[in-house]
């Protein structure tokens, strides 16, 4: 049951992921230099940030965080990303989803109350 449990919670986040992205385009236009070196610096940065908060020690974990953080900052530096609008409905629904597919890795056969 706690394998059902995390297959239904991983696939949770993911739906509510996929909700939230589908409206996240990513282009890979021609720019000036900088916004060429930003896109770069934006993957290598959340590449990293990501192997650092998965396979890290606890205590390198702040290290992701700000590799993440700045990644995401690159990202919108270099104008490659178009948010598109997200209806209410969208974004109830995959916050939704996230917020039970977390509940549910996290509660490890406890009870969800």
């Amino acid at each position: 049951m706690r394998f059902f449990s995390y297959i239904l919670g991983l696939a949770l986040i993911l739906l509510g992921i996929y909700f939230l992205g589908k409206n996240i385009i990513f282009t890979t236009q021609a720019y000036p230099w900088w916004r060429g070196i930003a896109a770069d610096l934006s993957v290598i940065s959340l590449c990293i940030g990501v192997f650092a908060l998965v396979f890290l020690p606890s205590s390198m974990k702040p290290l992701g965080w700000v590799a993440v953080a700045f990644g995401v900052v690159c990202v919108f530096a270099s104008s490659r990303a178009i948010l598109n609008p997200t209806s209410l409905w969208q974004f109830f629904l995959s916050l939704t989803a996230m917020g039970f597919g977390y509940k549910m890795l996290s509660a490890r056969g406890n009870s969800f109350y």
